[in-house]
């Protein structure tokens, strides 16, 4: 049930059947606030959303050996930055509602 992906194209799609705007504003929209999220991100800031949730940069450390699970061959990894999510306090419960299909 969880597995759907959904794109920018379908979030766009989405907004115009329930908004009275035209898909291209729309889309201008979308990749505004895309872009500046990434922007302030890469800036170091963290990013708010209340009742939805927190996008932020987190530091990975580094390791002196790291395998390649595929070939096997070794090498080092350097410390580097990743976009990291967290969830809302609304989400949670929300997803802690859904049931769960046993397969």
């Amino acid at each position: 049930m969880l597995s759907k992906k959904i794109t920018k194209y379908d979030l766009v799609e989405a907004v115009y059947q329930n908004s009275k705007y035209e898909k291209l504003q729309i889309q201008e929209v979308i990749e505004a606030f895309v872009g500046e999220l990434k922007k302030s991100i890469s800036q170091g800031c963290t990013i708010e959303l209340r009742g939805f949730g927190t996008f932020e940069a987190r530091l990975r450390k580094g390791r002196e050996v790291v395998r390649n699970p595929k070939t096997g061959q070794t090498s080092s990894m350097q410390a580097h930055y990743v976009a990291a999510f967290r969830a809302g306090r609304e989400i949670k419960k929300t997803l802690g509602e859904l049931p769960v299909q046993e397969s």
